[in-house]
């Protein structure tokens, strides 16, 4: 794969990670949970990938954050906030109006397709 298409797919996974890691923090959930959860359904997230944006999402006033400490190991938790839900669910049409759109692009770029 050439660098530049390298580069390319990483630009359009950046945003829809963000929507993935927020679509699953309406119940609270610490990091490696997560990592596992998106994995399973089949978005690949390094830890070193998460955590900041975890980190972002939060400065950002989307996730809050608490700690567990009632087991052996403390763990953090994440969830959505309000703010976070509210504009969870405007990314969320934002997304599905703009997955149509290129659908139609991408169904009409076949069509017109050489044979």
């Amino acid at each position: 794969m050439s660098k530049l298409i390298s580069s390319m797919i990483t630009e359009l996974r950046r945003g829809t990670l963000t929507l993935a890691v927020l679509s699953q923090l309406r119940t609270p959930r610490y990091g490696y949970s997560l990592v596992q959860l998106l994995e399973e359904s089949g978005v690949s997230i390094d830890q070193s990938t998460l955590y900041p944006l975890l980190r972002r999402l939060e400065k950002q006033e989307l996730v809050e954050s608490s700690w567990d400490t009632t087991e052996s190991r403390p763990r953090k938790y994440y969830v959505l906030s309000e703010y976070g839900i509210a504009v969870l669910e405007q990314l969320k049409e934002e997304w599905e109006k703009t997955t149509r759109e290129l659908q139609i692009l991408l169904k009409g770029d076949e069509e017109n397709a050489p044979d």
